[in-house]
């Protein structure tokens, strides 16, 4: 399934795999078939969505710049 409602090409079927919560921000680490995705969102959307381990989701990526650096 892929969501349409949304102008997000990039869309990654996953698990939660852990929730680090913060006072005002939380990281999200979803893991799908191309790795670990982590995603910073608010503490109260984590709690509005029902986000817990375990749970499928879709991590949407929508961005205007990538950047690399070489090392």
């Amino acid at each position: 399934m892929a969501i349409s409602a949304v102008n997000v090409r990039n869309q990654f079927h996953g698990k939660i795999k852990e929730i680090v919560r913060g006072s005002v921000v939380s990281e999200v680490d979803i893991e799908t078939p191309a790795g670990i995705i982590t995603s910073v969102i608010t503490t109260r959307s984590v709690d509005d969505l029902g986000l817990v381990v375990g749970k499928e989701v879709v991590a949407l990526i929508k961005s205007t710049e990538v950047s690399v650096a070489v090392f």
